[in-house]
């Protein structure tokens, strides 16, 4: 399968992500993230970048180091839950982007080319 058909593929492909649909979420995900990292996947299903690093972070999923919970936020379709995130947790809004909440606080993030599992496992020590 070519690098073109993986990442379509990568488009459908649900590799234990929880979808991010409601901005009440943000409330379970504090919770959680007190005993255990969270991770907060913003993409675009129109943007190539998004999908390539989608495609990079589930690839590698086997290797993160630590049990964390996945969430994956639709920008498209859910733009007002971005919004809030931005707010909430005091990040500036980029596409693709990836956060790790602990402890109800923004841990890291990241953007574009510059996601990838190596740096979550950083990020999760």
């Amino acid at each position: 399968m070519g690098f073109l058909e993986r990442l379509k593929a990568s488009q459908t492909n649900n590799t234990g992500w929880r979808m991010l649909t409601d901005i009440n979420q943000l409330n379970e995900i504090d919770k959680v993230s007190a005993s255990r990292p969270v991770i907060i996947f913003k993409h675009s299903t129109s943007c190539g970048i998004s999908a390539g690093a989608k495609y990079r972070l589930e690839s590698d999923w086997s290797e993160i180091s630590e049990e964390v919970e996945f969430y994956y936020l639709d920008l498209l379709s859910y733009r007002k839950v971005s919004n809030f995130i931005a707010e909430k947790y005091n990040v500036r809004h980029e596409s693709p982007q990836i956060l790790v909440i602990h402890k109800g606080e923004v841990k890291h993030k990241s953007s574009h080319h510059r996601i990838d599992v190596k740096s979550l496992n950083e990020a999760l020590v």
